[in-house]
């Protein structure tokens, strides 16, 4: 018998029981105005200077996970604004609307206080990270204002954070200092603890993703306890020549370090549009890192359409909101439940799946009807791969890696939210005919042949974005090229 048959079993017999001697099998939540709030002031900074001010969202929609709402902070990047560029009047800005409502999550999008660095930046280089002042201080603060408000229904064990570039960095810090308040963190284009704004660009010598790990451990404390429990997303662009591309796979890296164990890399997964996303799993088989490297993408925030189009903002790529918002439910090692499970608002998961059809590049599945569901979420890897849901009980996962195994669930979506996932399958597309074969050369001969490319001095691998060391004659690196402009550092599988 399967876990999730087993949890689906005895949830069943919960609200039968409950049903039975007249008791709700799960409680409705305050529906929120569906609206971003006015400006609103939560603290003072001692620190920094000024008030800490902002907006939240609060959906009118249910929570899909244990009845109980997940609460989001998001910081901005320097040179930007909550109101200009995260909520953007009514959300033309980062897009988290959609997410909120989809999840029926909680969004708080404050203002960085003071003018740290010139350009009203988050004190992500901070050499005095804590708990108690300066922007460490507030934001925690702020986060503990609304989990101690009974009107939110926030579960405290559904708190993430998110942010570009300073806020990305914030974002890490805030990872590190507080494993035990955040159960998740999504990092765009951020530097790890212990760089310095001087270092953006560049990894400095010496500087590796143990170090950054060192760092992460430090700032935790007693509470690194926590760090067997969290998760993390790591994005970035492959155009982004802001912040170095290689902090991207470092930070993820270094979090692993911190979360302890082994760890088994998956296979590759395209995340619409334009990302290419590599999984990281523990030893227990859970998912606990994600790194994406948007193609085309320079510095910015990924929003996917609806966002806005400026000032560090992408609406031509990744929607980031929804792939976050889809890998913090389904993966969370925290909440005591899964998504819509029964007693909670929602349906039951689809039964059935299995694969059809595969091609060099397609996936096809099909699954049985579940009772009310008025159309399916379909999950690759983790991942949600369709925006809205399918009203048949079939799909066809297009624009995948030829000779690639994946892993799929489906979802039902009807009543008041999502289902808990189905069991899952795995498919794995043909042979292409494409054959692996491999390069050795000199770093700068690999970049000037178009097998890498450079970023901050360094060589980096086409596709995967590995790094090979410096960009220079006298570095030379064993390329192998697993498919169409896609180059691992190493020999053919």
């Amino acid at each position: 018998m399967s876990s999730l048959f087993t949890r689906t079993v005895l949830r069943l017999s919960a609200a039968v029981l409950a049903s039975s001697i007249g008791l709700p099998a799960q409680a409705q939540v305050q529906a929120g105005p569906g609206a971003w709030s006015s400006n609103q002031t939560w603290a003072a900074d001692t620190v920094n200077g000024g008030n800490l001010t902002g907006y939240f969202y609060w959906p009118a929609t249910q929570p899909v996970l244990n009845g109980k709402r997940a609460l989001v902070l998001v910081l901005h990047g320097c040179a930007q604004t909550a109101a200009g560029d995260v909520i953007n009047g009514s959300d033309g800005g980062f897009n988290w609307k959609g997410a909120a409502d989809q999840y029926g999550a909680v969004i708080l999008a404050p203002n960085a206080t003071g003018n740290v660095y010139g350009s009203h930046c988050w004190d992500y280089a901070s050499t005095r990270h804590n708990r108690s002042t300066g922007h460490d201080g507030v934001l925690l603060d702020l986060v503990r204002r609304f989990t101690a408000d009974a009107r939110y229904a926030i579960d405290p064990d559904q708190v993430y954070v998110a942010g570009l570039s300073s806020g990305g960095g914030e974002t890490m810090a805030l990872a590190c200092l507080a494993p035990d308040v955040f159960a998740g963190a999504g990092i765009n284009a951020g530097p790890p603890p212990g760089t310095t704004t001087a270092q953006i660009s560049y990894v400095p010598a010496g500087f590796t993703a143990a170090t950054a790990a060192g760092n992460c451990r430090t700032l935790a404390g007693s509470s690194a306890a926590s760090f067997s429990t969290q998760i993390a997303s790591v994005i970035w662009g492959t155009g982004d020549y802001t912040v170095s591309q290689q902090y991207g796979p470092m930070d993820a890296l270094a979090l692993r370090q911190v979360y302890g164990g082994s760890f088994t890399q998956g296979s590759a997964f395209a995340v619409p549009t334009g990302g290419n996303g590599i999984p990281f799993t523990d030893a227990n088989g859970k998912l606990r890192t994600t790194e994406i490297a948007v193609s085309g993408m320079g510095h910015a925030w990924p929003a996917g359409s609806g966002g806005q189009a400026t000032n560090f903002v992408d609406a031509t790529h990744v929607n980031y909101p929804s792939y976050l918002m889809a890998f913090w439910t389904t993966n969370n090692l925290r909440a005591a439940g899964t998504p819509g499970a029964p007693g909670t608002p929602g349906v039951q998961p689809p039964a059935g799946l299995a694969v059809t059809a595969t091609t060099t590049s397609s996936v096809a599945l099909a699954w049985n009807g579940a009772d009310g569901a008025t159309g399916y979420f379909v999950y690759r890897n983790g991942s949600r791969v369709n925006a809205s849901p399918v009203t048949a009980t079939n799909f066809t996962d297009a624009g995948l890696a030829a000779n690639t195994s994946y892993s799929y669930r489906v979802s039902s979506n009807g009543g008041a939210g999502e289902s808990a996932l189905s069991d899952a399958v795995t498919a794995t597309t043909t042979a292409s005919g494409w054959t692996c074969s491999t390069t050795t050369a000199s770093n700068y001969a690999h970049v000037q042949a178009g097998r890498a490319h450079a970023s901050g001095g360094y060589a980096l691998a086409n596709g995967s974005n590995q790094n090979m060391g410096l960009n220079n004659t006298f570095y030379t690196s064993t390329l192998a090229q697993t498919a169409s402009g896609y180059y691992v550092v190493g020999s053919c599988p």
